[in-house]
């Protein structure tokens, strides 16, 4: 009889007009790696957080360690011994590592004083022993997203998690980082804590994992040892249908003119430091071109400058000829370029508003959803937002939803379907499918080749290699404020192109040609 870490039976949970969880029985065993695999709105995320106390379950039973408990908070699901690393990490950006890792649990002197040094003692005990480099005194605000994950992992060791649940943790990490955190995940098995993976890439869930269960519909399908199943499988019981995992980039037939042109574009971030420094390149129509790099490169800068959202320093954009630089994003919109953000509930949506409005957010102010300056057309509101729930397989019960009620996958849906339903002449995508499930991903992967081949010119920025090679016509790798190499999908590999993006030198991009 196996020991189980965690037991969840007969899991319900229910919000308005959703059940989440229906009837979920979940298993996890001691000293072992468990994925957690499902569609968008699958209840996933809902699961792990019913066990980590932040839903109240409207019916069944939790055991840990063997003992019954319910109606818990997160406070005393960490005492219980359990952490979660959620996908949008909860960090204080402005605090050092050591202060976040410590907040709520600082180590005193005689019971007095604050002991620092204790606490960066053990948040440096604990990086060297699960192999996660950390800088105690670095402020979270200046580290990049992998890093920014490992502090998180550490803060949940430091409170004493044995069962820790990593929410999508390899969404934003390169090649190399993956490695690392298997190591690590490997180096906590091995002293008996067990780990929760929910993730949608279905080649490191079966690579990282001991079993792996799947839900569909707020229901498990079944549970599978990673050594005996493979991708299609998986897949399969994901979606209940075959998927396609390699999408056709054919070569594109139209002519491929310049469409937007950045020459020596210089910006610099929120703090004010000089973040894209001398960007140059041109983007075709008929051409989907990659953007590869770690994040903190200067990826985001690039997206935003390009739709209006951040200041240039210096530089220019120009789009068919027309000087966009100096413009708002109300120009660049109008000037026909769409925006799939990276940061779906901070650029992309208002969570407060219903799916009717987020859905023609940048064309409120156009027919045919308005016809005059105080009247709009409800009808064609609503008739434009079922057909964007419908194509994009936004799962959600009516077009009032508010945004906030949808999973994270159904809210980048509804965003991907939103600027693709423009027909925009140029699309800056930023992880557009970051957070969606196999077949969401196989649906805006076709969608994307699909636009290009209309016409369209696409930037395309993604942390996943693999949608890098699989999609772009040309690849472009940023790091430290500049493109430092371009490479052709045929002629390059996952390893090379993390390599560029881990220790490229500013000297590689003399000579770039766009």
């Amino acid at each position: 009889m196996p020991e189980f870490a965690v037991e969840m039976r007969g899991i319900v949970k229910r919000f308005p007009g959703v059940v989440a969880n229906d009837g979920i029985d979940f298993a996890l065993q001691r000293g072992e790696i468990h994925g957690l695999l499902g569609e968008n709105g699958a209840g996933k995320t809902v699961l792990m957080s019913v066990l980590y106390g932040l839903y109240r379950p409207n019916a069944g039973e939790i055991f840990i360690n063997g003992t019954p408990h319910k109606h818990y908070s997160p406070a005393t699901a960490i005492g219980l011994g359990i952490g979660m690393v959620h996908q949008h990490f909860m960090l204080v950006p402005r605090l050092t590592v050591a202060e976040n890792i410590m907040l709520g649990q600082e180590p005193t002197k005689s019971g007095v004083l604050l002991d620092r040094d204790a606490a960066v003692q053990r948040i440096e005990e604990f990086s060297r022993q699960y192999g996660l480099p950390i800088d105690p005194n670095a402020r979270v605000n200046q580290l990049p997203v992998g890093a920014q994950q490992r502090v998180e992992i550490i803060k949940a060791l430091y409170r004493g998690a044995d069962t820790l649940i990593l929410d999508e943790p390899t969404s934003v990490l390169t090649e190399q980082e993956v490695e690392h955190l298997k190591a690590a995940l490997m180096k906590l098995k091995e002293e008996g804590k067990s780990t929760v993976l929910i993730t949608h890439k279905l080649r490191e869930a079966i690579g990282m994992c001991d079993r792996i269960t799947v839900l569909r519909k707020g229901t498990v399908v079944g549970t599978v040892n990673a050594n005996e199943t493979d991708e299609r499988e998986l897949a399969e019981m994901m979606v209940g249908r075959d998927v396609v995992f390699t999408v056709r980039r054919s070569q594109a037939t139209g002519e491929p003119e310049i469409a937007l042109q950045a020459k020596d574009i210089e910006a610099c971030d929120d703090r004010g430091l000089l973040t894209l420094k001398g960007v140059s390149f041109d983007l075709r129509k008929y051409e989907i071109l990659g953007i590869a790099g770690v994040q903190g490169n200067g990826q985001a800068e690039l997206a935003e400058v390009l739709t209006g959202l951040r200041p240039l320093r210096s530089g220019s954009i120009s789009l068919d000829g027309l000087n966009l630089t100096g413009k708002t994003a109300r120009d660049f919109i109008a000037a026909g370029i769409s925006h799939i953000p990276a940061d779906r509930q901070l650029r992309g949506l208002v969570m407060n508003f219903s799916l009717r409005e987020n859905a023609i957010l940048g064309q409120h102010r156009v027919r045919p959803f308005t016809l005059s300056r105080f009247w709009q057309s409800q009808r064609a509101i609503t008739n434009h937002t079922r057909r964007i729930i419908e194509a994009f397989g936004v799962q959600a019960p009516n077009t009032t939803t508010l945004a906030q009620n949808l999973s994270g996958g159904n809210q980048q849906r509804l965003i991907v379907g939103r600027e693709f339903s423009k027909e925009p002449c140029v699309i800056i995508a930023s992880q557009p499918t970051r957070g969606l499930d196999v077949g969401g991903i196989e649906y805006v992967r076709e969608q994307l080749l699909k636009m290009r081949d209309q016409g369209a010119a696409v930037l395309l920025i993604s942390m996943d290699l693999d949608e890098i090679l699989m999609v772009s016509d040309r690849i472009a790798v940023m790091y430290d404020g500049q493109i430092v190499a371009i490479k052709d999908p045929e002629e390059t590999n996952r390893r090379e192109l993390g390599e560029l993006m881990l220790s490229g030198s500013p000297s590689h991009a003399a000579g770039y040609k766009s």
